[in-house]
């Protein structure tokens, strides 16, 4: 087989997920690199020679080809990472991490080319044809990447710069696998009744499942033995519905404590994360990496989000406070020992009770009414209504990487077909990274022949697999995560930008990226669309009035908690990156637990090692930018706002509307700024009180 016939090098198309082994990775990366090293030396070479003739340059000899070589890389690395995080083995990931320094290397050497630097401040100036507004952004957002990928350092600074994006390449690796790891290793083995008593028969199931997994054939749910493990399916209901307390507690304690010990302990790295960062920060002329890191955000610096979650703060702290004295009071009335001695692990706990007390809502319950297959009608619905397009199983028309994976077509109103994308929706803890996200496979595009490539998306969520012959039974927790990454698909999916690096999410300022995904949330408890899904699995009964009325006037519930709890971390985020130091005197635990004393109505227990988790800011993109969900669901709140305005059930205004927002938000993607395009759909600036009203913060007059 030739290296261009090989799967890994194909560079357009749907990747051939099962055909990707370890060994391609390795044998195939070096090829790729070392082809794309000659492209882009071939591609400095014209561009030297168009600058030294001394004529203006146009958008296609300057910005076409950087876009192919920087697509072939995303192609065949982004797969590569894509099975790292779906597909995770002990090869993979040895092959993805000997090739990972050598991908930097490229994208330092893209990054920090003086040739292509001078080429696009030369196009930028002086174009040999006009610029459109989405050109000029794409330019801007161009020359900032490469000033922050170091083009303007020389000698030992460039050097020093390189090994430490390598270096921090690894480390953010590392840091992943180590959770991943972490959450995988420890489980408890419970044989007792009493060990399991209060829990929901469905999470009974899933332990059960997990002892035969591990070798106890024989266990059932009602006789066990049962499997806890610390993946979210397993570890919530359990912490949210035993009985027995010392066990929440040790299933608690080794949650809160994960990679922070033994060959998975994430603490150092974290201080050396930390520290190269600081360090890249001062080499590129910033104050400290959030200075870095918010020059490319919606917000304007590090005092306008502080003052953003101050206000959120202190609308939440009061509200928490009265909530974590009701949970006493619950625990009281039931006799409960922990009502003297409330710890975190009763929480969750002492929460569900209050909530069966105050709604008479028990959320396990509800399981039976969303069961995926009509959990997804009811989303795919809701966009045939807002956004006028219809969504269409498309399974076994695509390659996939495992069999719980589901593919699917988007075509307008009238036929036309638009993208599609995969959706991964259980959990497996063995291989699969915890929590939800959603990414690119392929982006918007057109090719030298004038054919349209068409944005496919991942998404890829951890829910409660099915067991036997019972389909997945969603949470509402579960179902809102869904409509969340959803969201995001549907910006990916439905843009309209020609431009490939302004299309989608490219070029979306980080904050205002979740934009999307907060704005579908709020459709789960909108009733035409939650009663339009919600029917038994069994029965296809529609779910009780009675029961929707107590979701519903229960969305606020615990809203002062959970605020606070998005607070703290996003604080936690800002802080680290702002003030910490190595010669501080504080570890970044020591830093976190001080931040604790006004954003926890509860302080961290010793052993909480939050932070050796937190693979958001260590292991992801959101370094110095976790306060981007505040911050965009000010944005979401307000947007869903307008269509509050016109009257949820007036059907045509609400089409008109969500025609507005697919034209605006979800169409323009990057091409605009993000205040520019919010503007565009709600025909004024964004403010905060949708969010502080949707919340249930505002103080009673």
């Amino acid at each position: 087989m030739s290296h261009q016939q090989s799967p890994l090098l194909r560079g357009q198309g749907l990747p051939p997920f099962q055909e990707i082994t370890p060994e391609l990775v390795h044998r195939d990366i070096p090829v790729l690199l070392k082809q794309l090293d000659q492209d882009f030396t071939a591609f400095e070479d014209v561009l030297n020679d168009a600058l030294s003739a001394g004529g203006c340059l146009t958008w296609s000899t300057v910005m076409d080809p950087l876009q192919r070589i920087g697509e072939r890389l995303r192609w065949s690395w982004g797969v590569v990472s894509h099975l790292n995080g779906v597909c995770n083995s002990p090869e993979l990931r040895e092959a993805h991490a000997a090739q990972q320094p050598e991908v930097v290397r490229l994208s330092n050497r893209l990054g920090q080319s003086q040739l292509l630097h001078r080429a696009l401040l030369s196009l930028k100036s002086k174009p040999k044809a006009p610029l459109s507004t989405t050109q000029t952004r794409i330019l801007t957002s161009e020359l900032l990447s490469m000033q922050q990928r170091g083009v303007g350092l020389s000698g030992e600074d460039k050097t020093a710069f390189n090994q430490a994006s390598e270096r921090l390449a690894a480390l953010g690796t590392q840091f992943g696998n180590h959770v991943l790891d972490a959450t995988q290793q420890w489980t408890l083995k419970l044989t007792k009744r009493d060990d399991v008593a209060g829990l929901p028969a469905r999470a009974l199931e899933a332990l059960a499942e997990a002892a035969r997994a591990s070798g106890d054939t024989d266990a059932t749910a009602d006789a066990g033995p049962w499997l806890l493990g610390l993946d979210m399916p397993r570890y919530l209901p359990f912490l949210t519905h035993a009985d027995n307390r010392a066990l929440r507690e040790t299933a608690y304690r080794a949650n809160v404590g994960r990679a922070s010990n033994g060959e998975n302990d994430n603490r150092n790295l974290i201080e050396e994360i930390l520290t190269l960062r600081r360090e890249q920060a001062a080499r590129l002329g910033y104050n400290h990496w959030a200075d870095l890191s918010l020059s490319a955000k919606m917000a304007e610096d590090v005092d306008a989000v502080e003052a953003l979650l101050e206000e959120l703060r202190a609308a939440a702290y009061p509200s928490a406070q009265r909530e974590l004295d009701d949970l006493v009071a619950i625990a009281k009335q039931h006799g409960a020992p922990e009502a003297n001695d409330m710890a975190p692990w009763d929480l969750a706990y002492w929460a569900e009770k209050l909530r069966q007390s105050r709604f008479d809502l028990d959320q396990e319950a509800l399981r039976p009414w969303f069961p995926l297959p009509q959990v997804l009608d009811g989303l795919f619905g809701l966009c045939k209504r807002l956004f006028d397009v219809e969504i269409v199983a498309a399974d076994g028309e695509a390659p996939i990487w495992h069999d719980d994976v589901r593919y699917f077509r988007v075509n307008r109103g009238d036929g036309t077909p638009v993208a599609s994308f995969y959706l991964d929706p259980y959990s497996r803890p063995a291989s699969k990274r915890g929590g939800a996200w959603m990414d690119e496979c392929l982006g918007r595009r057109t090719l030298a022949d004038g054919t349209c490539v068409l944005p496919v998306a991942y998404l890829v969520c951890n829910q409660t697999p099915p067991v036997g012959d019972t389909p997945s039974l969603m949470s509402f927790e579960e179902v809102e995560t869904l409509f969340h990454e959803f969201g995001h698909g549907l910006q990916h999916m439905l843009t309209t930008v020609e431009e490939p690096e302004a299309a989608g999410i490219s070029n979306v300022e980080w904050d205002a990226v979740e934009l999307p995904s907060q704005f579908m949330e709020n459709w789960c408890l909108d009733h035409a669309t939650l009663m339009g899904m919600a029917r038994h699995w069994q029965t296809a009964e529609p779910l009780p009035e009675a029961e929707f009325n107590k979701l519903r006037s229960s969305r606020t519930f615990n809203a002062g908690l959970a605020t606070l709890r998005q607070v703290h971390f996003a604080l936690s985020d800002l802080r680290l990156h702002s003030q910490w130091t190595p010669d501080l005197g504080l570890t970044p635990d020591q830093m976190r637990r001080q931040i604790a004393t006004t954003t926890t109505v509860m302080e961290p227990i010793p052993e909480d090692q939050f932070l050796c988790a937190f693979g958001h800011i260590f292991a992801g993109g959101y370094s110095a930018g976790y306060y981007s969900y505040k911050w965009a669901e000010v944005l979401s709140a307000d947007a869903f706002s307008a269509f509050e305005d016109v009257g949820l059930d007036q059907e045509d205004d609400i089409r008109r509307t969500g025609a507005r927002f697919r034209d605006t938000v979800l169409s323009m993607g990057g091409s605009r700024s993000p205040a520019e395009v919010f503007e565009a759909f709600r025909g004024r600036p964004a403010s905060t009180e949708a969010l502080i009203r949707h919340s249930g913060l505002v103080a009673a007059a």
